[in-house]
C-alpha cells in the first residue's frame, strides 16, 4: 500500500494550491502541472476486483496491464463502508476524527441507530461530523468547485458531511455524470468531484458473480472511457473507490435472533453485517463479549470498545465520538457475516454480497490517474 483514501482528495487539493493539504500521494510525479483535476469515486470498485470488472471493462483490463493510466492500490478506512468513506475522503481525516463511525451509528444517550445514507437533518450534519470538508476549504481559497453526482442526495446529511455545500450539479445516469464532469473542467480550472453508486448496489443485490454485475462493470467502462477521452490538456482523472466487496453464501450468515446467548445483553445493534456495533446493558458489556468469543469463535474478532480504539482501528476517537462505536465491536473474518432481523430491515438480510471488515478484498482500493 502506498498511501489511503483520506490522501485522494488532500493531494488534489495540494496540486492546486489549496494551504494546509499535502500531496501525500506524490500526484505531482505522475501528472505535472495540472490546473483542473476530477476525482470520480465508483462505489464498490474494490482492488481485488478490478480483474472481474475487466471482464466487461476494457480501461480497467488496461489499466491492470499497465497499459492505460497509472494504477496504484490505496487502502480505504475502517470500517470498509460507504458512509465512513465518503467522509474519509470528504474531510482527509480518519474516521475517529470525523464521526462517521459506520453504516449505521447508536445515537448517543438514546435507542435511536441513524442510516447515514437515509440521514437528511437530525442530527445536524455540522454538528454531527464537525470537520471542514477539502471541498470548502478549496472553495475558500478561491478554487472552482463542484460535485456532480445523484440529483437526489443534494443537501443530503452525508453530502454535508462529506463535502459541505458546494456547486452541486444533478446527473442521475453515467452518461449524464460523464458529461456533467466535462462540463465543469471544461469551463475552466478547478477541483471535480463525481459519485457513481451503481456497481455497488448491483453488487448487493445480484452479486459480484453475477451478469447484472459485469453489466454494471461495462457501464464503468463508459463512464471513465468518455471522461477520458474528453479531458483538457491541462486537466487530469482521478478515478478512486470507497471498498470492495464479497459475495456471502447462506451458510456464512449468523442471525443473533435465532441464538438467545447472541440477544442476551443487547440493547441496541448497529453497524452493519461484516462489523457488528452491540451496545450492552449496563455493566454487560464484558459478558456480552466473552459470549460472542463463544459463539463464534475463529469467525469473527471481538473487541471491548477501549480495545479497537486503543489497537488504532479508527485513528484518534475524541471524547465527543467513542460512545459512537459499541461497547462491543465484531468484526467478522472469512466469509462471515451478522445478521440482526429486528434490528433492522429484512432487505438487509437478503443482500448478496456485503462489505465494512478488515479484509484486504474489502480494505483495498484502487487509484488509477489520467492525465489530459
Amino acid at each position: 500500500m502506498t498511501g489511503s483514501l483520506r490522501d485522494v482528495l488532500s493531494s488534489a487539493c495540494a496540486l492546486l494550491g489549496v494551504p494546509g493539504t499535502a500531496d501525500r500521494l506524490c500526484l505531482a510525479e505522475r501528472l505535472g502541472e495540472v490546473r483542473r483535476i476530477a476525482v470520480l469515486l465508483v462505489d464498490g470498485l474494490g482492488y481485488h476486483l478490478l480483474d472481474e470488472a475487466g471482464r466487461s471493462a476494457p480501461i480497467l483490463a488496461e489499466a491492470v496491464a499497465g497499459r492505460a493510466g497509472v494504477l496504484t492500490e490505496l487502502a480505504c478506512a475502517f470500517p470498509s463502508t460507504t458512509p465512513t468513506s465518503l467522509v474519509t475522503l470528504g474531510t482527509g481525516v480518519l474516521p475517529g476524527a470525523h464521526g462517521v463511525l459506520g453504516f449505521t451509528l447508536n445515537v448517543p444517550g438514546t435507542d435511536r441507530v441513524l442510516t447515514h445514507i437515509s440521514w437528511r437533518d437530525d442530527p445536524p450534519p455540522r454538528e454531527w461530523q464537525p470537520v471542514p470538508s477539502l471541498l470548502s476549504r478549496a472553495a475558500a481559497a478561491g478554487v472552482r468547485t463542484a460535485v456532480v453526482s445523484r440529483p437526489e442526495f443534494v443537501g443530503s446529511g452525508l453530502t454535508v458531511a462529506a463535502y459541505g455545500d458546494p456547486r452541486y450539479v444533478g446527473a442521475a445516469r453515467s452518461a449524464e455524470l460523464a458529461a456533467g464532469i466535462l462540463a465543469e473542467l471544461d469551463a475552466g480550472p478547478g477541483l471535480v468531484y463525481g459519485y457513481h453508486p451503481t456497481l455497488d448496489s448491483v453488487s448487493h443485490a445480484h452479486g459480484i458473480a453475477s451478469p447484472q454485475w459485469q453489466r454494471a462493470a461495462g457501464s464503468v467502462d463508459r463512464l471513465i472511457s468518455r471522461v477520458v477521452a474528453g479531458l483538457p490538456g491541462d486537466a487530469a482523472l482521478l478515478v478512486t473507490a470507497d471498498h470492495g466487496a464479497l459475495d456471502v453464501p447462506p451458510s456464512a450468515r449468523i442471525d443473533l435472533a435465532d441464538d438467545p446467548l447472541l440477544a442476551a445483553g443487547v440493547r441496541v445493534v448497529a453497524g452493519e453485517p461484516r462489523v457488528r456495533y452491540l451496545h450492552t446493558v449496563d455493566g454487560a458489556a464484558a459478558d456480552v463479549a466473552d459470549t460472542w468469543r463463544g459463539v463464534l469463535g475463529e469467525r469473527a474478532t471481538v473487541l471491548l470498545r477501549a480495545d479497537a480504539v486503543a489497537r488504532g482501528l479508527f485513528g484518534a476517537v475524541p471524547a465527543d465520538h467513542l460512545a459512537r462505536i459499541g461497547d462491543v465491536v465484531v468484526v467478522c473474518e472469512g466469509d462471515t457475516v451478522i445478521l440482526a432481523r429486528g434490528y433492522e430491515p429484512d432487505l438487509v438480510g437478503n443482500l448478496v454480497a456485503y462489505h465494512g471488515s478488515w479484509t484486504p478484498v474489502e480494505t483495498a482500493i484502487p487509484l488509477l490517474s489520467f492525465h489530459g
